[in-house]
């Protein structure tokens, strides 16, 4: 690779981090191409670039973006990158899904919003609701008092009809 090639790849890396809040490394030996596609497929709908750099480049672009020291022990192997700026937890359950059932693609560590999250916290993270599962929740309990509020009246008028149609029966016999 040649040096400007060099220089482009650690300005791509930087944009990339600069753009995301969350950050994963997995280690992907051992994965074949089909089942790569298939990862790539399944991060592209989430939104989640998924990529393959030198490490030694990785390693250059985090130093020069700053507050990724815990990454520099988890940069040797075959590392592949999980960028994503929307969706923070869906790379989780996905790397999670694939490694439960493949036994490969393993999980080395992430970055979510500068805090640092280790090998042992995939579950952690994949069990954590995504940002639309916390609105839909805050909506419902935003919602649940109207509709019962909605309910009550409707019973109230229930009520009132019903009484109206037994005075009505009384009233005709």
């Amino acid at each position: 690779m040649k040096k400007n090639e060099k220089v482009e790849s650690v300005s791509e890396i930087k944009a990339l981090i600069e753009e995301s809040n969350g950050i994963y490394l997995v280690d992907y030996s051992g994965v074949n191409v089909e089942d790569i596609s298939q990862l790539r497929r399944e991060f592209l709908k989430e939104n989640v670039n998924y990529k393959v750099f030198k490490n030694s480049l990785l390693k250059r672009a985090l130093a020069d973006v700053g507050g990724y020291d815990k990454f520099d022990p988890l940069l040797v192997g075959m590392t592949g990158v999980a960028f994503t700026s929307e969706n923070y937890i869906a790379p989780a359950k996905i790397i999670k899904k694939y490694f439960k059932e493949k036994d490969k693609f393993s999980f080395k560590g992430s970055y979510i919003d500068s805090q640092f999250y280790g090998a042992d916290k995939l579950d952690v993270l994949a069990s954590m609701p995504t940002k639309e599962e916390v609105m839909s929740s805050i909506i419902g309990s935003i919602a649940a008092p109207a509709s019962g509020i909605v309910g009550a009246i409707n019973a109230v008028l229930r009520d009132v009809v019903s009484l109206v149609d037994e005075i009505a029966k009384k009233k005709a016999a």
